[in-house]
This record gives C-alpha cells, sequence and structure tokens, in this order.
C-alpha cells in the first residue's frame, strides 16, 4: 500500500553539499567515482563549489526531498549516501573532499553498526558484558582497563562477538552506534582522536543530553522542519509518541532508531525486522492500545498485545490509511498533546572528526 507522505517543507531546491579548498575536476571525479554523474550541479561559489542534484533529476528519483526509494536507483550504500545529502534540503559543508569522504564512511559504518545490532528492551535494567565493561556510580559503564574501545562496543552491540543479547534502552542503543561508527573511522583516519576516546570512556560515559552536544549535529527546526521522507542514511533519528497516556510508560515517551537506508529503520530488539516509515508510525500508534495498570497503579505496556493490533491493521487498508493520516504529521511542540503525529522535524548526525575539519571536541575530565 503505497502512502503519500506529507509535504512539509517549502524548499522546492536542494541545497547539497558545499566542499571547500577543492577544484572542479577533483570534485567531478569524486563524485564519478561513486557513479554520480548524471544530474549532478556544481556551482562555484566564494572559496568553495556547491554541490547538488538538478531539480529535473530530483523530480524523478526523489519528488518533495523524498530519499525512502533512493536504494532502487543506487549501486552501493556510499551511493545512497551522498545522493540523499544532495538532495538535502540542509546544507552539509566541508573543509574539503578529504572531510566529505570521512563523513560519507562514518555514516556508512553507522548503518552497517546498526544493522548488525541486536539488544534485550529493558526499560528498567542495564547490563553489559563485564569482561569489556563495569558499572561506576556517576560514571555510567566505562572501559575496563586495557581494553579495546570498538571490541567493547562491538561486544555490547552485537550478539556475535558473545552470544548474549544485552540490556538497552533505545537511546543508550543509538549512542553506543554512533560512538562505534566513530571510533572505527577514526581508528583509520585520525588515531589520536581514537586514543582520546578510548580514554575518556575508561573515565567516565558520555550519556543523553551531554552526547547530543558534544558528538551531534541536529539539523531542522519545529519553525522549519525537514520533510517528512527525507533521510539520510546514518541519521539518528526520533519518533514522538503522540499519545499522553502511554507515553507516561518508561520508555514509551518516543521511540529513537538510525535510518539504515534502503527505506528502512533500525529494529534493535528484532534486527530481522526493520521498521518502514509507515511500520513504525503503526506500532507506535498502538503502544496506546497496550497500556495496563499494575496492582499499584504502574502503568506499564504489554508488548504482545500492540503486536496483535499492529498485525490487525496491516491486514486492513482503510484502518492503515487513517492511522498513517495521523500519525505522519509533524509532532507537537514538548509536552503538547494535540494534533501532532510522531514525525520529528530534526535529524541527527555526527560531527567530523577528519584531522583537517575536526568539529569533534571532547570534554577535559
Amino acid at each position: 500500500m503505497q502512502i503519500q507522505h506529507q509535504a512539509i517543507s517549502n524548499s522546492t531546491q536542494a541545497a547539497g553539499i558545499q566542499v571547500s579548498h577543492c577544484d572542479l575536476s577533483a570534485c567531478l571525479a569524486f563524485f564519478d567515482a561513486l557513479g554520480i554523474q548524471e544530474g549532478l550541479d556544481i556551482a562555484p561559489a566564494p572559496g568553495a563549489l556547491l554541490c547538488r542534484m538538478s531539480d529535473p533529476w530530483m523530480q524523478v528519483h526523489t519528488p518533495s526531498h523524498d530519499t525512502l526509494s533512493l536504494h532502487q536507483h543506487a549501486k552501493s550504500l556510499k551511493q545512497e549516501i551522498l545522493w540523499s545529502m544532495l538532495v538535502s534540503p540542509h546544507r552539509f559543508e566541508f573543509n574539503d573532499l578529504e572531510a566529505l569522504g570521512s563523513a560519507v564512511r562514518v555514516r556508512e559504518n553507522i548503518v552497517l553498526d546498526a544493522r548488525k545490532t541486536a539488544l534485550a528492551f529493558k526499560t528498567d535494567a542495564a547490563e553489559r558484558p563485564s569482561e569489556f565493561w563495569r558499572y561506576v556510580e556517576d560514571a555510567g559503564f566505562i572501559l575496563q582497563p586495557k581494553t579495546c574501545l570498538i571490541d567493547a562496543l562491538i561486544s555490547a552491540t552485537q550478539p556475535e562477538a558473545t552470544g548474549k543479547l544485552y540490556d538497552f534502552s533505545c537511546y543508550r542503543a543509538t549512542e553506543y552506534v554512533v560512538l562505534l561508527g566513530l571510533a572505527q573511522e577514526a581508528a583509520l583516519h585520525n588515531p589520536f582522536l581514537l586514543t582520546q576516546l578510548q580514554q575518556l570512556n575508561e573515565k567516565y560515559a558520555i550519556r543523553s543530553g551531554q552526547f547530543h552536544e558534544v558528538f551531534l549535529h541536529e539539523y531542522g527546526s519545529l519553525e522549519r522542519p525537514l520533510p517528512a521522507g527525507f533521510y539520510v542514511p546514518g541519521d539518528r533519528v526520533w519518533f514522538r509518541n503522540p499519545d499522553e497516556r502511554s507515553s507516561d510508560v518508561t520508555g514509551y515517551e518516543g521511540s529513537w532508531v538510525i535510518y539504515v537506508g534502503s527505506g528502512l529503520f533500525s529494529n534493535f530488539w528484532k534486527r530481522d525486522q526493520p521498521f518502514t516509515l509507515e511500520s513504525k508510525c503503526i506500532e507506535i500508534f498502538h503502544w496506546r492500545d497496550g497500556v495496563q495498570t499494575k496492582a499499584d497503579g504502574e502503568l506499564w505496556l504489554d508488548e504482545a498485545k500492540v503486536e496483535a493490533c499492529v498485525h490487525d491493521t496491516m491486514l486492513q487498508p482503510d484502518k492503515m490509511k487513517l492511522i498513517l493520516q495521523q500519525m505522519m504529521r509533524i509532532r507537537d511542540p514538548k509536552d503538547v498533546y494535540a494534533e501532532g503525529g510522531c514525525l520529528d522535524a530534526t535529524r541527527e548526525y555526527p560531527k567530523q572528526i577528519y584531522p583537517s575539519d575536526l568539529e569533534l571536541i571532547l570534554p577535559k575530565l
């Protein structure tokens, strides 16, 4: 069933990618190496080149900046990432082509790591493999001495490494996946930063709001929301629960995921069943049907009942359409539960770590 995504952005032209310190021939060669030639528009700007896909190309392949079907044309994940950036209503800026290449590799790492991630979902518990991690009050889960950060992150998120699923919240899980993608790139192209990350994680875990501030850029806003179908592989994405009662259940205020390309969003609890935009919206809608009350009055959510409701809805196209019309709206502001849906106005992506364009500055402890 095809659903027309709500057109949100007023922008018809792509802002795309800005690359400084780069000549035209080198820029053309960079994109040509990844099979991007037809429809590529490169224009000079003071000290930089502005790269975007042309309007006619976008009308055919990404109408209204919708990138969810780009994989049908892309020959590689890198190509899908770059095409998504080239049609973006937000301008991605890089100091040189090397920094752009690094950012694409980080996004590719994040996608591949997210696809491999499988976890146990517990809102009131957390566990990590003790060979690599130990819990310290106030500091959080920190590295055991003389253990490798990359191996530790893999051991906690990819069950093939340990044979076990570990307890995570979706928010913390996305932090581990993003950090792993950055660390893998740093290992190859910024070993000094990797050493800093290693030393920091031996003393303190950067989490929650601080993680967002240190590691990520956020783009889009409630005033100028991103288009509903626009996502770049490697983006961290939030879906809000617009139902006030079920959002009071711990862990069900919303859902943090990674856009893994191919029109799919990570499902860390059932990684072989990633979400489409539609199926994610329908799942969150039915959280309201799974709310139960314990004897002490505490709310909890019956996942089995939610699954049954989702399955029932998927068999009824008319019901699906009505739910999606409600859910595929931009969310209301914080603490407001009115006419908004579950789509966020913004996305998040990692700061640059290539030495020539280093944005990621770690806090001093």
